[in-house]
């Protein structure tokens, strides 16, 4: 992946203090530690994910250098973080990014919908593959894989049901004509719009590291 524009060489020390909890290691790409740091940042997943790669591989003086100052010593980098936050306004983003044209695309995907602030766009990407796994009559509370979802979302089995109801009528193949009247019929539309004519391993594979996001910090 080529340099971001936003990206400083002063960061490698956020993504070595998040490389450096436990358990030791590269966080997966959508864990929430990982999508907090990026829109912190302002950066993409996938490029601090990179970078985290980069950080380990110990194969220039600067990766050398930062390791050998910081690496055994986490007080030492927990003030250099902690000043670094400070200075570059992180305590307080609105000031810092006032007068600055920020584009939010990706990071809209992270944050709570206008319609129901339970729910993001990554929850109905989510529900979205699992719809793709389903047939309408399983699309019910009492099927397991709902329920596990339930779960794993924090939410009613019921809710999850709604939002498959909801994409039954974005589904073109079913031909379902009658009317939803819910908040979430334009979302839900949306993400059928993304990701509902895509290919569907691309989706599931989305999904399947969207979910780490809700297995709690790594």
């Amino acid at each position: 992946m080529n340099r971001h524009a936003l990206w400083q060489d002063e960061y490698w020390l956020l993504l070595m203090q998040l490389y450096l909890k436990k358990p030791e290691g590269v966080k997966p790409l959508y864990s929430k530690a990982m999508v907090k740091l990026a829109l912190e940042l302002h950066i993409p997943p996938e490029f601090l994910y990179e970078q985290m790669f980069n950080l380990r591989q110990l194969d220039t003086p600067r990766m050398e250098k930062l390791w050998e100052r910081y690496g055994q010593n986490p007080k030492r980098l927990a003030k250099g973080v902690r000043m670094l936050r400070q200075m570059k306004g992180f305590s307080s983003a609105d000031a810092f990014y006032e007068g600055v044209e920020t584009v939010e695309s990706w990071e809209l995907d992270y944050k709570p919908l206008p319609e129901d602030e339970r729910i993001m766009p990554i929850t109905l990407i989510i529900i979205l593959d699992l719809y793709f796994r389903l047939t309408p009559n399983t699309m019910v509370v009492e099927t397991p894989e709902i329920q596990d979802l339930a779960r794993l979302l924090k939410m009613k089995a019921e809710e999850i049901v709604k939002i498959m109801e909801i994409f039954q009528i974005c589904d073109p193949y079913l031909n379902r004509m009658e009317i939803i009247l819910t908040p979430l019929m334009a979302p839900c539309q949306t993400i059928w719009n993304r990701f509902g004519n895509g290919r569907p391993e691309a989706l599931a594979a989305l999904a399947a590291q969207l979910k780490e996001y809700f297995r709690g910090e790594k």
